[in-house]
């Protein structure tokens, strides 16, 4: 029996189908406590000897206060003493990991939370000197930080550049006092302005900015703004989610009315209106929900079909290995995926006891590395040649004809197209792209809950 319902070909329905991210596969609802601190520990070793370049990641899970639609693992600290405290803590995490790891390679560094700049540039400092001790960043292709415009300080982006970052992401999300006001994160785009401004005179060209659609209050002419605004500024990638409203596992959002929220119809004009204003000013659709100049490393990766999906969404990072530190965050090995515990506390207590501080994880089987390459061209490039992807794992693509079975309506639609074992996207590439993927995933509807695709 096919695990999978058949998708109705309206789309409103399809749209509002509730579907993972596919940030990884399996996905997070699938990690268990099977996978604990001595399997880490036995991967690290492996992954140190195999001489695959790694990934660095590192959470700071403080913010001055917590927007009410966040969904990051996060809490709220008006004093430094506790960010402090858990830097000591991290130092200890560094170096435990280190030395099961070895001096790797390192070709990516990303620091997200949170708020990273948050971190008093002594402590930044000494981490950045931690991590330079431990492994090689000799040959760092990327050094990002994740950043709230309202936390920074006159000097912070001289400073970063001098520690070796070359990419900001800011936190945008929306530029209207009406949406502000109801997520409760009062930014003006003065303010934007200016830390791009301290960014571009830092040498940090490289800028990221987020949007999110489908906040309360929202209308066209206040999304339309918005994407102007923020493309005016000219950022090398502009990133545009869907605000995920789950407050059972969120109860921060339950600060949010929910009346005020767009409905399915309003969510998917608004996701259109903030997509056709950022391609007006010149920006190629990468994927789902991203978008970058012409000539940026992101396009020339879609291009050549090279492009990555990861925890912190589409990327030219191809290492095999991410290696994650700090509370909640989530590292990736060629034989699973573990995950750092999520309290503070918890996550603490195991460093000061000598032990890595996974709390679960996910080892690979059966069919899981051949799902994930399918879901992960799928939502890259909108199309994935299944005979060609098995082949490339060793497996038969019949394993796969059932995704196919399941993808009768949106292919009688004329939405999806399949030629041979040739599967794709030709209509509502970024709507349905998730539904499309969801198609090969050998777990859908025996996790957790999910968000809405669109």
């Amino acid at each position: 029996m096919n695990a999978h319902p058949h998708i109705a070909t309206d789309l409103g329905s399809v749209i509002r189908r509730q579907v993972p991210r596919y940030t990884s596969y399996p996905t997070a609802p699938h990690f268990t406590t099977d996978v604990g601190p001595e399997a880490y520990e036995d991967w690290l070793r492996r992954a140190g000897a195999s001489g695959l370049p790694v990934s660095l990641y590192l959470h700071v899970p403080y913010c001055r206060s917590i927007c009410h639609y966040c969904g990051c693992s996060t809490k709220a600290s008006r004093k430094d003493g506790p960010v402090r405290a858990y830097v000591e803590v991290l130092r200890r995490e560094i170096a435990m990991v280190a030395e099961r790891l070895g001096p790797v390679a390192v070709s990516h560094v990303h620091w997200g939370g949170g708020t990273p700049n948050l971190l008093g540039h002594a402590d930044f400092e000494t981490l950045v000197g931690d991590l330079h001790a431990h492994f090689d960043l000799s040959a760092v292709v990327e050094h990002a930080i994740e950043l709230d415009p309202r936390e920074m300080g006159p000097d912070d982006a001289r400073f970063l550049a001098r520690m070796g970052v070359n990419r900001a992401s800011l936190g945008v999300q929306d530029l209207d006092s009406t949406v502000q006001e109801a997520i409760g994160r009062h930014q003006p785009l003065e303010l934007v302005e200016a830390a791009v401004s301290q960014l571009h005179r830092a040498g940090i060209g490289a800028i990221n900015m987020d949007l999110i659609y489908g906040l309360p209050f929202q209308t066209h002419q206040t999304i339309r703004r918005t994407a102007m605004h923020v493309a005016g500024l000219a950022p090398s990638r502009i990133s545009l989610f869907g605000y995920a409203h789950v407050p059972w596992f969120r109860p921060n959002q339950r600060l949010i009315d929910e009346a005020s929220l767009p409905g399915g119809d309003l969510r998917l004009a608004l996701s259109r209106t903030a997509r056709e204003t950022i391609d007006a000013f010149g920006y190629e659709a990468i994927g789902i929900d991203h978008f970058a100049r012409p000539e940026d490393p992101l396009t020339l990766a879609r291009d050549a079909r090279t492009l990555h999906r990861n925890f912190q969404g589409y990327t030219t990072d191809d290492a095999q290995i991410l290696v994650g530190f700090g509370s909640s965050s989530i590292g990736r090995t060629p034989w699973g995926y573990v995950q750092n515990a999520v309290a503070n506390g918890v996550w603490r207590r195991a460093i000061e006891q000598d032990r890595l501080p996974v709390e679960r994880g996910r080892a690979y089987a059966g069919e899981d590395l051949l799902r994930a390459a399918v879901i992960e061209e799928l939502l890259c490039f909108f199309d994935v040649d299944l005979a060609a992807v098995a082949a490339r794992h060793g497996a038969d693509p019949a394993v796969l004809a059932g995704g196919i079975d399941t993808l009768r309506p949106l292919i009688a639609a004329g939405w999806v197209e399949v030629d041979g074992w040739r599967v794709a996207i030709r209509t509502h590439g970024p709507e349905i792209a998730r539904v499309v993927a969801s198609a090969f995933d050998a777990y859908l509807g025996t996790g957790g809950r999910h968000s809405v695709a669109v």
